[in-house]
């Protein structure tokens, strides 16, 4: 494959991912474009083989995840890798309307640990004076920053990833199961394996919606909402029953759906549980 075709099949990508079509056809080196094709059509995997990944190369994966960045070198972030039967079916349980979770021959859970920052301070003598809301956030970031590194080096390998946030739904259960002390929590989950079926690949808002310079700007966002609505198709709509059927169902009408109904209402009370203060 050529430069030109490189970088007209990154670009090619890239527009239909996006729904207005933006033009990044942008003049990349051969090989350099091809290592970014599958950032460009990646899709979050479902559907596995039944094939087991050794525990080696989730251990491997792990340690290129937690080399990714970390706000200040504080490296407020760890992976707790499941491998034991009885542990594993007891989150599958936690989260039972997400059958195909139970089916992925591993889960990790990527934690925001700020517990470690304190007990530096403790070893060295020096006062914690950080006690705020961005102690939290921290960690929560970096946990983020490492799950999106583990996916990525796992993709490059061929297998397929879906962040599991539904364990914050339970995320007291989650932490006890787990024996996560104070000041570290659960962020997500991470279901891995070898796909079993071509991940799908879900359309983005339009690069002019979520990519602004210099200043943000929601110029034009109704029309591009609704313009990008069509281009998201849902097996299921929720709560029928409340809200009834919609021919012209899309994005904004199922996340509406999904944020008319309360969720996680208690995860701030068990943070604070965890010995944070969120001033």
């Amino acid at each position: 494959m050529n430069v030109q075709q490189n970088k007209s099949d990154l670009g090619a990508a890239l527009a239909a991912r996006f729904s207005d079509g933006a033009d990044l056809d942008v003049d990349i080196a051969g090989e350099s474009a091809s290592r970014l094709m599958p950032l460009a059509g990646r899709g979050s995997v479902r559907q596995f083989k039944d094939t087991p990944i050794s525990p080696d190369l989730l251990r491997l994966l792990s340690a290129l995840a937690l080399a990714a960045p970390t706000k200040s070198d504080l490296q407020q972030r760890d992976i707790v890798m499941v491998t034991d039967p009885a542990l594993r079916e007891s989150i599958n349980l936690l989260i039972d309307d997400q059958s195909w979770i139970a089916e992925a021959p591993a889960m990790l859970v990527f934690c925001g640990n700020n517990r470690r920052q304190r007990q530096i301070h403790e070893m060295r003598g020096h006062p914690f004076a950080n006690d705020h809301l961005d102690a939290f956030f921290n960690a929560a970031v970096d946990a983020g920053i490492t799950l999106t590194a583990f996916v990525m080096a796992a993709e490059t390998l061929g297998l397929g990833c879906c962040p599991v946030s539904a364990l914050r739904n339970e995320s007291e259960k989650v932490s006890h199961l787990l024996g996560l002390p104070d000041h570290v929590f659960p962020v997500a989950g991470l279901a891995v394996g070898w796909p079993a079926a071509r991940a799908p690949i879900s359309p983005r808002l339009p690069l002019g919606v979520t990519f602004h310079e210099n200043r943000f700007s929601e110029d034009g966002i109704k029309d591009a909402i609704a313009a990008y609505d069509p281009s998201r198709h849902y097996e299921v709509q929720r709560f029928v029953e409340d809200y009834g059927e919609d021919a012209g169902y899309g994005w904004s009408e199922d996340k509406t759906r999904q944020y008319s109904k309360p969720e996680r209402a208690d995860f701030g009370a068990f943070i604070r549980s965890k010995g944070f203060r969120l001033d």
